[in-house]
């Protein structure tokens, strides 16, 4: 009877283990930190004095048309914040450099959704 129970134990651990390893971690496609918030994929990249936002569905562009925020960047003592805008079909722009080691929090607005906060830590 114990056996049972432990073969049973085991085999659902073994299709846990399964099922996080079919969905995996997102990949960074442009060269950023990638985090995962409500379902989507977020990569951060800093380009020059600008912080860009890509934004994925399961590994498909996501429509960010309709979604605006802002972006916080602390840099040591120093904090800085700007408004993040659609800049492309799946990319969300805004005005603050990024430097290593910097921490991030993207605040994430959709119509008649809840926000999403999305932290990053800067490589």
């Amino acid at each position: 009877m114990q056996k049972r129970y432990m073969m049973a134990a085991l085999l659902g651990l073994s299709m846990i283990g399964f099922n996080a390893h079919a969905h995996g971690a997102p990949q960074a496609q442009h060269g950023g930190v990638v985090q995962v918030a409500a379902d989507l994929g977020f990569e951060l990249v800093g380009r020059g004095a600008q912080a860009q936002i890509f934004v994925d569905d399961h590994g498909k562009p996501a429509n960010v048309s309709q979604m605006t925020g802002q972006l916080t960047v602390l840099q040591g003592a120093t904090r800085s914040q700007a408004a993040l805008a659609p800049a492309g079909p799946n990319m969300l722009q805004a005005n603050v450099p990024l430097a290593p080691g910097a921490r991030a929090v993207a605040t994430i607005n959709r119509p008649n959704q809840p926000a999403i906060t999305v932290r990053f830590v800067v490589k």
